[in-house]
């Protein structure tokens, strides 16, 4: 007898096309294939029990068939898939049929199809790497490119070459089949092409979409977020929608569930009698996303009693279902003919720069607007109501960015080390981790010990790992619950590890709220993480990572006390302490010239919101940021001692020795920081080392000429490069960037002139005042300077142009000591600029062809400068004249 009648479970679903296919590749073997289906085609459905069926039947023993694992997205499709398929199946939830996802599981030894969130099967993976009792992972709606799903893919893609009898399917409801049957496919012989898997294709029953255009009269987003009048726009859109006699239920999108309280408090007067409203997110209670996933709950929608709207009665009036994101793919709201897109969404976003993550609203992506639309029509004939002009539209991005290029990596980074590929080396990943994003997640995770200096996971960053939580936030729970106790500790990382806005930035103010209302999805929260603190994961459970129970309070964190530092805690400051311990990177000292403004200790700088009760508190622990105006804004934060302070970001403490070059000294100081914050500063005698870090950095800063001592530095610099120029070898390079380069490490010596010294040629040098002599003297007798450029002329811009790159060194002289003077002298074999100069040493006339100028620039010279200068020589003929240093009466 098969493990499930997949003829009752296929009749009228499209999926059903792809399961003779999947039946003959597992008779072959473990399966390796994509399956590309259009939602609404019951390929959820469908596919984990066929599979399960096909793997029984091939292993010809269902008790030893092993599972079938199936990861989704989100919780909430988790959930549904496995109600629904139990429903199906005549089985109760948890016997063939269960799921597994964060605080909620029903599965059980009979249990055939499991479904799980992506974050639990990487948790499952981490704590089990062979997937011991697991037969086949189906990885669906793998085209949302969660950084999850990634993991699970780059890992599991590792694991089928090393267990070969484990099956592996892709289900993804786009067009990039081909991209995903390449990274699943087998890799071929040496030098030959990797073989693709297959991929198997389903087509859907396309049903009739109306698309209505609705703008707003203002835009959506302004620089402080969502502006109410949009969000006003939305509610009415969706009443009249809801008002129609046809309309069916409706479900609206909104990015976040701020919005969704919002729009929800404006229905509730709006709505037609009769109708109900919902709210369905991730964090909705599990009986209530029954209750609004229930097929019998749809099908009732614009139900008019017989006497009609007149008469005062109503039946049943439409559902309106205001969601997130989650409702997006990978499940079906039964009964819904109507969408109304408010085409924003909020996605991770990870500023590199300032160090700061999180999740921004944007406009949607074109993608998750058709997937939004399809909802609509997923039953029978709807229509999607955009809340947009349709030339906004036109301007939307085409996809979605894979969470991989957008959001903070801290996470991924320390569960890919732990899986022995730190930084995802040598995992066919759909996309390689960003640079910059790896580096700042490798940094973070280096400053909570969870990593060593070869990026390899310490036991400390396994023991955060076994958390599911941001290994941030893990920290903050294990080491808080040993000073305050394990649920103080989890109170304050359930309230930070949700999307809750604390009132006026404060912290403590949000969890006495919480408390205060029992806020339902918190106390959950809340249960969860003390168990893990008291005791680690609970062994078979979805956080079961392999933890040892007997690890205690805290899973094993050691913590060494300041004296009196837990004596002296208030509750306000114990919230503190905890959020500290989370987030050290962002431990804040208010800037003494700017009251309200705060330096993290990861250097980023940041405000509070105007007339918060915490401006002028010395020290925070800032547990959210935001992007306001382009400026940091602080939205929840506690005031902490310097004491916590320093406690909480031992690990980001250093002293060091700070030189700067300035004025022509060297001055140094001892400053002990924490992080980016300083905490003293007392002067010292600069050590070599610092000295040569000054001067580098004055170098950076200033240019390399401030290195030069003396004028007698620089002008023999400048010979030696035109003899280097000019002749080549062995005249040294002296560029500056040649002599950093060649003395490096040397920049404190402070006497560049003994480099050049040092490099001279001998016994070439011997000659050098012959091959490029200080002064040249002219036929009046003088001896006069020549005037060498700069080494890095040479082969620039202001070369010769004659094809030798060479800038000829210049000789500046008064015209009247060059008369009879037929040809100029050359250097190196360089003819010397000539600046003919008057006799009040303005420039007159610039030639390098003496001959050239006599004959005929010198006649208009002449007219225009005798009658002013008449006191001095300007002969018809300069040929014959003599040359004269003064003027006529001096006879010199």
């Amino acid at each position: 007898m098969p493990l499930f009648d997949l003829d009752a479970l296929s009749a009228g679903l499209p999926a059903a096309a792809v399961l003779p296919r999947l039946a003959e590749l597992a008779a072959a073997g473990p399966v390796r294939a994509v399956i590309e289906a259009p939602p609404g085609t019951g390929k959820t459905t469908l596919v984990p029990p066929a599979l399960a069926t096909a793997l029984a039947d091939a292993a010809e023993a269902e008790a030893g068939a092993g599972r079938v694992v199936v990861a989704q997205p989100r919780r909430v499709a988790a959930r549904s898939a496995a109600r629904r398929l139990a429903s199906l199946t005549g089985t109760r939830l948890g016997e063939e049929v269960g799921h597994t996802v964060r605080g909620d599981r029903s599965v059980s030894r009979r249990t055939r199809v499991e479904f799980v969130t992506y974050g639990v099967l990487v948790r499952r993976l981490l704590g089990d790497p062979e997937l011991a009792d697991t037969a086949a992972v189906v990885l669906d709606e793998i085209h949302e490119r969660h950084l999850d799903a990634d993991l699970a893919f780059g890992m599991l893609r590792e694991l089928v070459e090393l267990r070969e009898d484990l099956s592996l399917v892709v289900m993804s409801a786009t067009l990039e089949a081909g991209r995903w049957a390449e990274l699943l496919g087998e890799d071929g012989d040496a030098g030959a092409s990797a073989a693709p898997a297959p991929v198997l294709t389903a087509a859907a029953d396309i049903h009739p979409l109306e698309v209505r255009w609705a703008p707003a009269a203002r835009r959506a987003l302004d620089a402080r977020g969502i502006h109410p009048d949009f969000l006003a726009h939305v509610a009415r859109q969706t009443a009249a929608a809801a008002a129609e006699p046809d309309s069916g239920d409706v479900l609206v999108f909104l990015p976040g569930l701020r919005e969704i309280d919002r729009v929800i408090g404006l229905l509730r007067s709006a709505l037609p009698a009769g109708a109900e409203v919902f709210a369905l997110s991730g964090g909705t209670p599990p009986g209530e996303q029954d209750r609004i996933l229930s097929p019998a709950a749809a099908g009732r929608s614009n139900e008019r009693a017989p006497g009609g709207a007149g008469s005062g009665e109503t039946g049943r009036g439409p559902r309106v279902i205001v969601a997130t994101a989650v409702a997006e793919s990978s499940l079906t709201v039964p009964g819904v003919r109507t969408v109304v897109d408010a085409g924003l969404s909020r996605q991770p976003r990870l500023d590199t720069v300032r160090g700061m993550s999180g999740l921004v609203t944007v406009r949607e992506s074109k993608a998750a607007g058709t997937q939004r639309a399809g909802r609509a029509a997923r039953e029978g004939p709807g229509r999607v109501i955009r809340c947009m002009a349709e030339s906004e539209w036109a301007g939307l991005p085409a996809d979605t960015p894979p969470e991989v290029r957008t959001a903070d990596l801290t996470s991924a980074m320390l569960d890919l080390a732990c899986w022995g590929a730190p930084g995802g080396d040598g995992l066919r990943l759909p996309d390689p981790l960003p640079d910059r994003a790896r580096a700042a997640a490798e940094e973070t995770l280096i400053g909570l010990g969870a990593l060593d200096d070869s990026r390899r996971a310490t036991a400390a960053g396994r023991r955060l790992a076994r958390i599911p939580a941001d290994p941030r936030l893990a920290r903050g729970l294990l080491t808080g619950s040993q000073i305050v106790g394990a649920r103080r500790a989890a109170e304050v990382v359930a309230a930070l590890g949700l999307e809750l806005r604390a009132p006026g930035g404060d912290l403590p103010a949000l969890l006495r709220s919480l408390r205060r209302d029992r806020d339902r999805a918190w106390s959950t929260e809340v249960d969860r993480f003390e168990r893990m603190a008291r005791c680690g994961p609970p062994g078979g459970a979805e956080d079961a990572t392999g933890a040892d129970p007997a690890a205690g309070a805290g899973g094993g964190f050691a913590v060494d006390l300041p004296p009196g530092l837990v004596e002296n805690l208030s509750p306000d400051t114990a919230v503190g302490l905890v959020a500290a311990l989370a987030r050290p990177d962002r431990i804040a000292r208010e800037r003494s010239d700017a009251p309200g403004e705060y330096l993290f200790a990861s250097g980023t700088g940041a405000v509070l919101p105007r007339d918060s009760r915490l401006t002028g508190s010395a020290w925070l622990a800032v547990a959210e940021v935001g992007l306001a105006d382009e400026r940091a804004l602080i939205r929840a934060a506690v005031p902490i001692t310097r004491e916590i302070a320093e406690f909480a970001a031992s690990g980001m403490r250093r002293t060091a020795e700070d030189a700067r070059f300035h004025e022509g000294r060297i001055r140094a100081r001892r400053v002990e920081r924490l992080g980016a914050i300083e905490l003293s500063s007392t002067p010292v005698k600069p050590t070599p080392a610092s000295e040569e870090l000054a001067l580098a950095a004055a170098v950076a800063e200033q240019g390399p000429g401030m290195l030069a001592p003396s004028a007698g530095f620089a002008a023999l610099r400048r010979r030696l490069g035109l003899l280097h120029a000019a002749l080549g070898e062995p005249w040294p390079d002296v560029k500056w960037e040649a002599l950093l380069d060649r003395f490096s490490g040397r920049l404190r010596e402070r006497a560049p002139v003994g480099w050049l010294q040092e490099i001279l040629p001998w016994p070439e040098a011997a000659r050098i005042d012959e091959l490029v002599p200080e002064r040249v003297t002219v036929p009046s007798g003088r001896a006069v300077r020549l005037d060498y450029p700069e080494p890095e002329a040479h082969d620039g811009e202001g070369s010769t142009g004659d094809g030798t790159g060479i800038v000829p060194p210049v000789l500046a002289v008064k015209l009247q000591e060059c008369f009879g003077w037929a040809t100029g002298p050359e250097v190196c074999g360089v003819p010397v600029v000539l600046h003919l100069l008057s006799p009040a040493g303005r420039p007159l006339a610039v030639t390098s062809d003496l001959a050239s100028f006599w004959d005929g620039a010198y006649a208009h010279v002449r007219a225009e400068n005798r009658n002013r200068y008449a006191k001095h020589p300007w002969p018809q003929d300069p040929w014959n004249a003599p040359p004269a240093r003064g003027t006529k009466r001096s006879g010199r």
